[in-house]
């Protein structure tokens, strides 16, 4: 049958099973939100109250639901706003298809009104981009990248539609897309490397297990927790590898690298076979990496091979998804047994490492205490969406993420303004489940404008405004690099954020004191509606440990036990 562009831009778009989409309309789209008005039926569409709003919840939606997320944006300066969400999700590697409108294909290249080169723009952070000319292509295109989006490592994915091809018609037949992952084969390389591995396995004594963010994106934590339990090692985790082991297991060490745990960094750098699954050894990672991991034999399982001896040479790596290689591993290693007395010593003494969290309720209003009483009030499958600085490691450090997919972050590109947008993305996405930001005074700033978004389609977060008057994480590099000299990070001026909420129609809470929160997270949380808890906490809190960027990572200039400023 022939259809518009529009048209079957929709109906490729319900292949591939899509029902919620966020986006802004604009000009060079109208045809295409026309289509959605008639089929609002079959696809839901939020709007945002920014471009950008709605490029982070495309991500947070496809964070926690698992699927490709979609985001449309019309031309020019409205494509140029999605720019910051692609590169987020491209670091993360979160599958998403930005939709954009160009202006009509003659108009091109002649800096017409509201045209930019968003492929050119966006061609280094993406998996690939589509330039739409011809409306006879555009269904094979959108199939294509879906496909590019979630196939191997995911990442985003742009096609950029002049108008004029939304209007024109072509002939369109429908097909029956299989969205469902695919099992990864092992190759014949891979199979005789994870061969390898198993021997080198069982020739160590001191095996240390660190899960990046693709454990999570392979769905590989069973297979990890059972290779944990096997070879009794312990398990750490980079910021993006949070939830791909439970926090609660005796095993878990905790994070790695810049605000890493003692026990990881020590136990890394004591390790004598390290194995990284799916984690790129990011300098936030490594620290020195000249210095990192120098008594081990490092080993690298990743999908992607171009990040293979990228950023830290390998004795040993394995191309290949990680379900799928652990899967193999776990197989080989089940022939025979392996001797666990040296093992058991070992995983003894860095547990010894790890710090006793002491009772919330000693440590007054601080952080810790905030997230221990979050935790005690919120079931484990409760999503924690963050924006990023101090609140994006104190929710990382001080909750327990037994659970995997419910920890929701910008790790990679470091994006502050994303979690708002990320957190109505991953309510959407799980309706079933409480989600919780938590955002700084700061970070919020930048997207709280996403409360009328919240409020209008009666999306129920509950946010946290960790609220310390400052840029937290800046302050604190001016406060340990700078000698305090606090340049342009004091935020001393409004807004009220719980009369900001109230403006919005929505619940706002101030709170100064456990007891005062204890009573407002609860409300919030029963409501079952958005509501914002203005936290003050003092502005010289800190999150401990910390390496200076470029030291190694067993050299801290802040200590877990060491108290903050305003602790003193």
């Amino acid at each position: 049958m022939k259809l518009t562009g529009a048209q079957i831009l929709i109906e490729c778009l319900v292949e591939q099973g899509v029902d919620t989409v966020f986006g802004y309309p604009g000009g060079s789209v109208l045809n295409i939100y026309d289509e959605l008005y008639k089929s609002s039926d079959r696809i839901t569409h939020i709007l945002t109250a920014h471009e950008q709003g709605a490029s982070h919840a495309a991500d947070g939606y496809a964070r926690a639901s698992g699927k490709v997320g979609v985001c449309i944006a019309t031309s020019g300066p409205g494509a140029t706003n999605l720019v910051t969400g692609i590169a987020t999700a491209y670091l993360d590697s979160v599958p998403v298809v930005f939709i954009t409108g160009n202006v009509n294909v003659n108009l091109i290249g002649k800096d017409s009104f509201q045209e930019a080169d968003i492929a050119g723009i966006t061609t280094p952070i993406t998996k690939h981009n589509f330039i739409v000319k011809d409306v006879k292509d555009l269904a094979e295109t959108v199939r294509e990248a879906f496909e590019i989006a979630r196939a191997g490592r995911p990442g985003p994915v742009l096609v950029d539609i002049p108008k004029n091809v939304t209007a024109e018609t072509a002939e369109y037949t429908a097909e029956k897309i299989d969205t469902a992952k695919k099992e990864t084969p092992i190759s014949a390389d891979a199979e005789t490397a994870v061969e390898e591995l198993a021997d080198m396995i069982r020739k160590s004594d001191k095996v240390f297990l660190l899960c990046g963010g693709g454990v999570l994106l392979s769905g590989a934590t069973d297979e990890v927790y059972r290779l944990a339990e096997m070879i009794q090692s312990p398990v750490g985790c980079t910021l993006m590898g949070v939830g791909s082991f439970p926090g609660t297991h005796p095993n878990f060490t905790g994070m790695i690298g810049m605000h890493g745990t003692r026990a990881t960094n020590v136990a890394v750098s004591e390790s004598d076979l390290f194995i990284a699954l799916g984690s790129r050894f990011n300098d936030r990672v490594t620290g020195d990496v000249n210095k990192f991991c120098k008594t081990a034999k490092i080993v690298q399982i990743d999908i992607d091979a171009a990040e293979i001896n990228k950023n830290v040479r390998t004795a040993h790596h394995i191309v290949g998804d990680v379900k799928t290689v652990l899967t193999r591993l776990l197989q080989i290693l089940e022939t025979s047994p392996i001797d666990m007395t040296e093992r058991k010593q070992w995983l003894g003494a860095i547990q010894t490492l790890k710090l006793p969290v002491k009772a919330a309720r000693h440590a007054g209003f601080s952080p810790k205490a905030i997230l221990t009483e979050v935790q005690n009030h919120l079931p484990k499958d409760a999503i924690i969406v963050t924006d990023v600085g101090q609140h994006q490691m104190w929710a990382a450090r001080y909750y327990s993420y037994d659970v995997p997919g419910t920890f929701i972050t910008s790790g990679g590109f470091g994006t502050m303004g994303y979690g708002a947008g990320a957190a109505m993305g991953a309510a959407m996405a799980k309706q079933d489940r409480k989600v919780v930001l938590i955002t700084g005074d700061g970070c919020f700033r930048m997207n709280s404008n996403e409360l009328a978004t919240m409020q209008h389609y009666g999306i129920p977060v509950v946010i946290l405004v960790m609220n310390n008057g400052v840029l937290g994480m800046v302050r604190q590099w001016q406060t340990v690099f700078y000698g305090k000299r606090y340049s342009q990070t004091n935020l001393d001026r409004g807004p009220d954020f719980a009369k900001l909420a109230d403006a919005y129609g929505l619940n706002g809470y101030s709170v100064c004191s456990l007891e005062q929160f204890d009573e407002a997270f609860e409300k919030a949380i029963q409501s079952g509606e958005t509501a914002v808890i203005d936290c003050h906490i003092g502005c010289d809190e800190t999150i401990t440990p910390m390496v200076a960027p470029g030291k190694p990572i067993t050299e801290f200039v802040l200590h877990e036990h060491e108290p903050s400023e305003a602790q003193k």
